[in-house]
């Protein structure tokens, strides 16, 4: 597919992907139009002007809509778990990972106006990029067509994404992450996650997982595989965090 210049949009194709028709269609095209590109359109010291065609206070509002609409969706969906497993669900569902791969779907990075410099470093295809333009992009829809409409787009968009959230994932991936980003700091290395053993019947099994790296291990057990390792890298970090006020404390 060829790509369109970064100076003219092709918003009729644009708006095929995103599945919705805008009233106005300067806000989308301000939605996709980044600052590098915008300032390259203005004399030197017309700040002000530079940032009334670029994208990053559409990204702001769209931010704050994303956590709504996320907010409610889950709330819904899941009436009865903690206030924490909500957060750690939407923490996932809002990241910067999960709206990059969305946008990346959508292919809205081929029409990001981008400046010269951006263009050659590959902006369009970088993650944090692809992130800023979708909550941009639903800003956009939110002002032209509602939250109603901002909805619809965030279902769309999401759709795969909002339809596996679960605790259990989110806590996994939550315990698993910080692991493995205090053993990089503190080690360099990664945990490395191994079913150790399965016990009981098909209707109630439960499973032993050890987590380890160069140095230390940890034992978890869990109803699934992502439960226990959950619990071992919990176990792990509060092992961890134990050990350095002991650390302090002397």
């Amino acid at each position: 597919m060829k790509k369109p210049k970064s100076t003219a949009p092709d918003l009729d194709a644009l708006e095929s992907l995103i599945a919705y028709r805008f009233s106005d269609r300067t806000l989308l095209e301000r939605a996709v139009t980044h600052r590098s590109w915008a300032h390259e359109q203005v004399a030197p010291g017309q700040e002000e002007e530079a940032r009334r065609l670029h994208n990053e206070a559409f990204e702001f509002v769209g931010d704050s809509v994303l956590g709504l609409i996320v907010a409610d969706f889950l709330f819904q969906y899941y009436p009865d778990v903690t206030e924490g497993e909500l957060s750690r669900m939407k923490h996932r569902l809002v990241s910067a990972p999960t709206l990059a791969k969305a946008s990346g779907r959508l292919k809205i990075g081929e029409y990001l106006r981008v400046g010269h410099g951006e263009e050659k470093s590959g902006g369009r295809n970088k993650r944090a990029l692809l992130a800023d333009v979708f909550e941009a992009v639903l800003a956009a829809i939110f002002f032209d067509g509602g939250l109603t409409a901002a909805t619809d787009f965030v279902h769309f968009a999401l759709g795969d994404e909002l339809e596996h959230a679960d605790p259990e994932s989110a806590a996994a991936a939550d315990y698993k992450t910080m692991l493995q980003e205090r053993l990089q700091a503190s080690h360099g290395v990664a945990p490395h996650y191994e079913v150790v053993d399965t016990a009981g019947p098909p209707h109630r099994r439960t499973f032993h997982v050890e987590v380890k790296w160069t140095g230390g291990s940890f034992l978890g057990e869990g109803r699934t595989i992502k439960a226990a390792e959950t619990a071992a890298a919990r176990l792990a970090l509060e092992q961890m965090e134990a050990e350095s006020q002991a650390a302090a404390a002397d």
